[in-house]
């Protein structure tokens, strides 16, 4: 099939998008290259931690290796924007990718030198996220600096969709490949991932001049914005003056703290509950990616989205799914469950995303994306630190229902709290201006 065939037979959102050759499109392969190492990490950086931790307390270092390999980029975005928010978005990927290739390189270099300790490993971890919260939320201004408005929700969706799709291949082939190699060598292989990234991002060249329809759409406020712009770097004061994107901050803020304990439960609920291996977790990730691939393509396919009811249903969806791990069913019960907490977890990022692009004053966005991602990466280390300790207590299943639970909780409270609003004149939604 010809490339022409094949882009003609994609829904109608994505066929602008992938036919132009714009700095989106250059750089979506590399960007996928990485999710791909990510995705193997999911797995290895748990299964590497189980083989150092110390003597009895194999959930508490699985939890800090899962928060120190995400928390310190929080850190980064919150003291580095004084030298990083003008930065244009290539450049932060570029740096972000170099960051975490020479860190986490060196994952495989201290295991076959016979150095790698527990302190060491979780030093190295920190380090390769420091400026991780820049590079993602780039990825996000780069949307905004080169695609028009229509086409916002589809690139989303694609990065989404990429993320999703990592641990779905990533997981899997980290599973195959543990079986031969020492789980070090793959953290080794997501560092060669960046290092793709960085080389590719360096080539990238300035972003092409923006045609007078997309400067208008881009430098257009949104319609129920104030009219000041906030100073770019000032991400806190941006929120302020935008309530539904405060809101929504805060409601991703407790839905991924809430998901927090899942990444150290599930490691722990394969191995001491189902007594298996790493490619049944590999299995389990694979699975919940499945689904997120499958509910990201179709938010990116649609042309309006009702903005606050879906993303209400996806937080209570998500924790209904996770209720079959506190059954003692057969293994195949919370896999399903898992897997369909993907297919409804799918379209949150993309439509999220959106409505930043689309309130936020240009200058200010990727500041803006910037501080939105050191808030929420405080928020899954801080749940995955609470769940070494709460798996220990309780157990695996138990924690792992909990986490769907206290997600039915976070959708009640800010359902109650949307309800005391005064109904606006009508509900935003994920296509144009919100």
């Amino acid at each position: 099939m010809t490339p022409a065939r094949l882009l003609g037979r994609l829904p109608r959102g994505y066929r602008p998008l992938l036919a132009a050759r714009g700095p989106f499109r250059r750089l979506l392969p590399a960007l996928a290259v990485s999710d791909l190492g990510d995705g193997m990490s999911v797995v290895a950086v748990a299964w590497l931690a189980l083989q150092l931790a110390p003597p009895g307390a194999p959930g508490l270092f699985v939890g800090a290796a899962v928060a120190v390999h995400v928390l310190p980029g929080a850190l980064g975005a919150l003291l580095l924007g004084r030298w990083l928010r003008g930065l244009p978005a290539a450049r932060l990927i570029r740096a972000d990718a170099w960051t975490r290739a020479v860190f986490l390189g060196c994952v495989p270099l201290g295991w076959a030198l016979g150095v790698l300790d527990p302190a060491l490993y979780l030093a190295l971890l920190a380090g390769s996220s420091l400026l991780h919260a820049w590079g993602g939320s780039a990825k996000y201004a780069l949307v905004a600096e080169t695609l028009p408005g229509e086409q916002r929700l589809a690139a989303n969706a694609l990065l989404s969709t990429s993320a999703s799709v990592s641990t779905v291949v990533g997981p899997v082939l980290a599973g195959v490949l543990a079986a031969a190699v020492a789980p070090a060598w793959l953290i080794g292989l997501d560092a060669l991932s960046f290092a793709v990234l960085a080389v590719r991002a360096g080539r990238l060249g300035a972003p092409d001049r923006p045609s007078p329809d997309r400067d208008r759409v881009a430098r257009a406020p949104a319609a129920d914005a104030p009219a000041a712009d906030a100073p770019s770097g000032e991400g806190p004061r941006v929120l302020r003056a935008r309530p539904e994107l405060f809101g929504l901050l805060a409601m991703t803020w407790l839905f991924n703290l809430c998901y927090g304990p899942v990444e150290v439960a599930l490691p722990l609920f394969v191995g001491e509950e189902l007594h298996a291996g790493p490619g049944l977790l590999g299995l389990y990730w694979a699975a919940f990616g499945t689904g997120a691939v499958a509910g990201a393509l179709f938010a990116g396919a649609l042309r309006r989205l009702p903005l606050w009811p879906v993303l209400l249903g996806i937080v209570a969806g998500h924790g209904l799914a996770m209720l079959p791990f506190g059954l003692h069913a057969p293994a195949a019960v919370p896999l399903a469950g898992f897997a369909l907490a993907g297919v409804i977890y799918g379209p949150y990022n993309a439509l999220a995303f959106t409505l930043f692009q689309n309130l936020t004053p240009p200058a200010a966005l990727t500041a803006v994306l910037a501080f939105r991602s050191a808030v929420l990466l405080a928020a899954s280390p801080v749940g995955a630190a609470l769940g070494g300790p709460l798996t220990t207590a309780l157990g695996p299943p138990a924690v792992l229902a909990g986490a769907g639970l206290a997600m039915l909780a976070t959708a009640a409270v800010a359902t109650a709290l949307r309800a005391r609003r005064t109904k606006p004149a009508a509900e935003p939604r994920a296509y144009g201006r919100a």
